[in-house]
């Protein structure tokens, strides 16, 4: 499972192509966080917290 910036899906796209896990579970945080602050980080990172549970869960 891998967390990113949405502003990264092609290239998580093309990673996982390129290391043969095509069926890797990825959740995308919204973008952009370089400059976000920490209450923007935790309202983003609440945004997702359902998602990540569920790819953690998949078998």
């Amino acid at each position: 499972m891998s967390i990113a910036s949405s502003g990264f899906r092609d290239a998580a796209a093309t990673q996982a192509k390129a290391l043969g896990m095509l069926d890797a579970h990825c959740v995308f945080v919204e973008h952009p966080i370089q400059d976000a602050t920490d209450d923007e980080m935790r309202s983003k990172a609440d945004a997702v917290i359902d998602q990540v549970v569920a790819a953690l869960s998949k078998s």
